[in-house]
């Protein structure tokens, strides 16, 4: 008992030393968080100007472009999540730290999440008013969709990003690791955020998905980190 509550006392502090590194660091920069939130704007403009969408077909496509949008603004963000260490050669140093590998992972993952969610927080208005759309009826499950669907978007791609630091060409290859590997979580997203701007069908299965995704991806992910962070 004495073994694992030490365990977990030292994953707490993995994931909040992390986390407060990488936050004070992009509260100083605000890098990964201005191109990622330009970006995401301005594919919603470039949709917004080039579809002429009734309100009812802003409501059903709407999510969509909504989550292409996330998307995009995500993969910039998650370029950065190891940027930093692999610039200032301090990957050898996360390797040597006496600290938990799965608290690191933990606490670039909570980081990510962070920051994509104040993305998002700050796009949803723009986006409602670009395309008439109300977000209000269901606010609260979009909210808690745009959590889950955050979450599984960052657990797979600050995995793939650490993978991605460790090449030539890491803003070539996350892309091409994360989206495919994201393509489920996105759908399910898409499904459940229509339903929240005012869809009829029920999304329970995509909204089940999107949780089991989050658990697998998550857990996946922690065990994995270690090995991906030694090579």
């Amino acid at each position: 008992m004495t073994f694992a509550f030490s365990g977990a006392i030292g994953m707490w502090h993995a994931i909040t030393t992390i986390f407060w590194k990488d936050l004070k660091i992009e509260l100083r920069t605000k890098e990964a968080f201005s191109a990622s939130f330009v970006f995401a704007l301005m594919v919603l403009v470039i949709f917004n100007f080039t579809l002429n969408l009734t309100t009812e077909e802003a409501t059903a496509m709407g999510a969509g472009f909504l989550w292409i949008a996330f998307a995009f603004g995500g993969v910039l963000a998650l370029n950065r999540s190891f940027a930093l260490e692999r610039d200032e050669n301090c990957l050898q140093g996360l390797q040597l730290a006496p600290i938990d590998r799965g608290g690191v992972y933990l606490g670039k993952c909570l980081a990510n999440v962070v920051f994509m969610l104040i993305t998002e927080l700050i796009l949803l208005p723009l986006f409602a008013v670009f395309f008439n759309v109300d977000i209000t009826a269901r606010l609260g499950y979009l909210v808690v969709v745009l959590v889950l669907g955050t979450i599984g978007f960052s657990a797979v791609g600050t995995l793939f990003s650490a993978i991605a630091a460790h090449t030539r060409m890491r803003e070539v290859i996350l892309p091409i690791l994360l989206l495919p590997a994201a393509v489920p979580v996105l759908i399910a997203a898409v499904e459940c955020t229509t339903y929240a701007l005012g869809g009829d069908a029920s999304p329970a299965l995509w909204f089940r998905l999107l949780v089991v995704y989050d658990v697998i991806f998550l857990t996946v992910s922690f065990l994995t980190f270690g090995f991906i962070l030694q090579e």
